[in-house]
């Protein structure tokens, strides 16, 4: 992770920053920090988990929205971008014509684990979820073969982790039938595909 030679910046300014590159930055404590560009499987598990919610909102017949890499604001001078985030239409609706940086909690945020995210991912992102009151927030690792959902219960969430076989259990999607395995072969090109 590299900080941007820019010292200090707003929320506001962070909303209309464009330094010309195509880097995506995240806003920590008014500093920009770029992220590294994902790798290939991290981009086929968010599609095969993309296309999972989406399904699934569209079978409950929901106005539900998933978006990815959507920002999130997560304190004064901070803001996130995550994997995966599912919203309500009338949140989406609030940024129709502005920056997808949602300053209300979405109702699940999903971040798939990198070697270079696994202390921001599991700690401070687990942290600023938490404070921002995100109801549930899925952990994603592929490095260890594991999925932790975390609810939030009196403002701290309680994890529970699926691994192998095991389907995953969310509340927000109570119905959804993901089993973690499959997950992981979604992202694996040298295993046989079932999606």
């Amino acid at each position: 992770m590299v900080t941007t030679p820019v010292t200090s910046i707003t929320f506001e300014e962070y909303l209309t920053y464009d330094d010309g590159s195509d880097f995506h930055y995240e806003l920590v404590d008014g500093k920009l920090e770029l992220m590294n560009p994902p790798t290939i499987e991290h981009f086929l598990i968010v599609d095969f988990l993309d296309t999972a919610l989406k399904a699934e909102i569209k079978r409950c017949n929901s106005t539900w929205l998933c978006f990815r890499e959507s920002g999130v604001r997560t304190g004064r001078n901070k803001s996130r971008l995550t994997d995966l985030c599912v919203v309500t239409l009338e949140q989406a609706r609030e940024l129709l014509n502005a920056s997808a940086v949602f300053e209300s909690p979405p109702l699940l945020v999903v971040e798939v684990v990198s070697p270079e995210s696994v202390k921001r991912d599991y700690r401070h992102k687990r942290s600023e979820y938490a404070a921002l009151e995100v109801p549930e927030y899925w952990i994603v690792d592929p490095l260890q073969a594991k999925i932790s959902v975390l609810l939030l219960e009196d403002g701290f969430y309680e994890e529970t982790v699926f691994t192998a076989t095991q389907q995953i259990v969310s509340r927000t999607f109570p119905e959804i039938a993901i089993a973690v395995d499959r997950v992981f072969t979604a992202g694996n090109l040298n295993q046989e595909r079932r999606d």
